[in-house]
């Protein structure tokens, strides 16, 4: 099951949209180019396991 989510940027500050795979388990780690600067976003992703509410945080990935 896929959903979306938003996040910012760590780089240029722009809110991007992703697509999360529920199924894929409650804590993910992956990376992400964003869409407007193109630079790599590590992006921690936590599902709520009740609400399925997704939380993303970035971090600067060099």
């Amino acid at each position: 099951m896929e959903s979306t989510a938003d996040y910012t940027c760590a780089f240029c500050g722009e809110v991007n949209t992703t697509f999360v795979d529920l199924s894929a388990g409650l804590s993910q780690t992956y990376i992400e180019d964003c869409q407007v600067c193109c630079r790599p976003n590590q992006l921690y992703i936590t599902v709520d396991d009740v609400s399925l509410d997704i939380q993303i945080n970035t971090d600067y990935l060099e």
